[in-house]
């Protein structure tokens, strides 16, 4: 059973886009058009959600990490599109981690 060392680097990235998605919804909270970010905000926090769980499961070594770990590429994914949309800053820093965590979550898939 693999866990947290044989995942070390994806469980470190998940938990940095975690922590990124959770900031970048605090900030587009403070946006001028709170409205028209509604989207990003709601895909920063399903992948926020989505890469701690699977950092999560990851770390003990669950039969669920890998599964969940497709999802959370997808959920990166979509993330990452959204956010590069946006020119803002911490929409362009949550892009980028975004994308790196789901090349990871997908480098692991066999």
């Amino acid at each position: 059973m693999k866990g947290y060392h044989e995942y070390k680097e994806v469980i470190t990235l998940c938990l940095r886009c975690a922590a990124i998605c959770s900031h970048c919804a605090a900030s587009c909270t403070k946006e001028s058009d709170v409205t028209m970010m509604a989207n990003c905000i709601q895909l920063d926090m399903e992948c926020e959600t989505l890469c701690a769980a699977t950092a999560k499961l990851l770390s003990l070594g669950s039969s669920y990490g890998l599964k969940l770990a497709a999802i959370c590429a997808d959920a990166c994914e979509a993330c990452a599109r959204e956010c590069s949309q946006h020119e803002n800053k911490h929409c362009q820093e949550c892009a980028a981690i975004c994308s790196e965590c789901a090349d990871a979550c997908r480098s692991i898939q066999n």
